[in-house]
């Protein structure tokens, strides 16, 4: 998230380079500064002439530096955006990094390259990052969404509680283009001082506050077969807002965050546990040996093999689920 905040800073000092890389897995990034920048630069008047865009399979080289070297009509700046940058033929991009050794200054060009990082052997990078800014965005490792709800909820100016929070990273997981369109919705129907908790995450959003993954990795953590097996029974005949691949997915976060409590003591912050939790999670690590927790992350691991029908397995995931829980209450020393 450096490239990101450092990028962002500039744009609202109104700083802005003349040209943007934007590359890497996590598109929500991409997305997010070129919505900025559009919304600060092009004004509804000069949409038709100063905003240009283009994409990647079809656009060529010389037609993006053709556009950037004439100057705007009604605007300070031609905005050029260049979509599915990661469809275009490599072979324009010398002719790109050219340009931009000598770059227009009436012109700003945003190349949204999606879903991998942007070489940076490529002579367009090298020239990006001396005359533009590159922004290379890996999707948040789980520990990381906690501080990114937070700050985002900050800056929108939505009060939201631990739980809440909770049920988001369990139930959304680092999916942040969902967690922002829920966030923001949340703050439009919230009255203005009321604290977001869970019953509104069940009302708006449509995660039970009883029955989700938090509550799931709650209850096996703390011996409660019986919960455990009835929130079970709940996600599965929920299947399509409760996918098995976040179930799994969330269990082995939780499982995770145990080891490292276990093994880096009370320092949370590279956990990735809410600090209103740690309590809890504390409770649950004293029950669980390190190798107990190991056998428990190899049980998760080998049902999302299976959920993937990987060694022949063709159960319903209801089945699945119920085995796996089966087996994570009969772990031993």
């Amino acid at each position: 998230m450096q490239d990101y905040n450092k990028i962002l800073s500039n744009i609202n000092k109104e700083n802005y380079s003349p040209f943007y890389l934007l590359s890497g897995k996590e598109t929500y990034f991409i997305d997010s500064i070129s919505s900025i920048l559009i919304n600060k630069i092009v004004q509804e008047s000069s949409n038709e002439f100063d905003f240009i865009k283009f994409y990647g399979q079809e656009a060529s080289a010389s037609e993006i530096i053709e556009s950037a070297r004439r100057f705007p009509m009604l605007s300070k700046y031609n905005l050029i955006i260049v979509k599915e940058a990661q469809k275009m033929r490599t072979t324009e991009y010398d002719f790109l990094a050219n340009y931009l050794s000598q770059p227009s200054d009436h012109s700003i060009i945003i190349f949204c390259y999606k879903y991998k990082e942007f070489d940076k052997r490529k002579k367009l990078y090298k020239n990006a990052k001396i005359y533009g800014e590159c922004g290379d965005f890996k999707s948040l490792h789980d520990n990381q969404v906690l501080n990114w709800i937070k700050s985002f909820a900050s800056s929108i100016r939505l009060d939201i509680s631990p739980h809440a929070i909770e049920l988001l990273i369990s139930n959304i997981g680092n999916n942040l283009s969902r967690l922002d369109r829920e966030l923001k919705k949340l703050k439009i129907i919230v009255s203005e001082g009321e604290i977001v908790n869970q019953e509104h995450i069940e009302k708006y959003i449509g995660i039970s506050k009883d029955f989700n993954t938090f509550e799931l990795q709650s209850a096996i953590g703390l011996g409660y077969f019986s919960k455990a097996f009835q929130i079970v029974k709940f996600l599965s005949n929920n299947s399509k807002e409760n996918p098995i691949v976040l179930i799994l997915g969330s269990l082995h976060t939780y499982f995770q965050k145990l080891i490292l409590l276990k093994t880096v003591g009370n320092d949370i912050s590279r956990v990735g546990i809410n600090p209103y939790f740690i309590e809890e999670y504390k409770r649950v690590s004293e029950r669980f040996s390190v190798k107990q927790i190991s056998q428990a992350l190899e049980y998760i691991l080998e049902a999302d093999l299976k959920s993937k029908g990987i060694g022949g397995y063709n159960k319903k995931d209801e089945t699945l689920l119920e085995e796996l829980i089966l087996k994570l209450f009969s772990i031993k020393n």
